[in-house]
């Protein structure tokens, strides 16, 4: 059977993450079409009908590839490995990112007081 789910209940959340977002990408790809559509003078049926089509095709396609055994297998590693990781804690994510606000900030400074030095130094030795 073509549209069998493959590994039923393994690598769930990845597979539903990655079927909503590519049907969300398609969505938005037919809505520019409709939109494409309507500056014509087609008959409204065909302005319509023809993005659903799409859309409906394209997320037929996409539930078959995201079900395809290499696919599934890949996206049930990946689930897998990801609850492997551990997890920097808040404070530690709030801290590491402080210190690279002020470093970037410093070097700012720095670079910004240097261009202007040496602005200053080439322009007093051309002139």
């Amino acid at each position: 059977m073509a549209f069998k789910i493959y590994k039923r209940g393994q690598g769930k959340y990845t597979r539903l993450c990655t079927g909503f977002s590519a049907a969300l990408i398609v969505g938005l790809g037919c809505l520019q079409l409709f939109k494409q559509l309507d500056a014509t003078d087609l008959v409204l049926w065909v302005k319509t009908m023809v993005p659903a089509g799409v859309f409906v095709g394209l997320c037929l396609l996409v539930y078959w590839i995201v079900n395809k055994p290499t696919v599934a297998d890949f996206m049930i590693a990946a689930e897998g490995e990801l609850k492997k990781v551990s997890w920097s804690s808040r404070k530690e994510i709030a801290v590491s990112t402080f210190i690279v606000i002020v470093v970037v900030v410093l070097m700012a400074i720095f670079l910004g007081t240097t261009d202007i030095s040496f602005g200053m130094l080439f322009d007093r030795l051309l002139r």
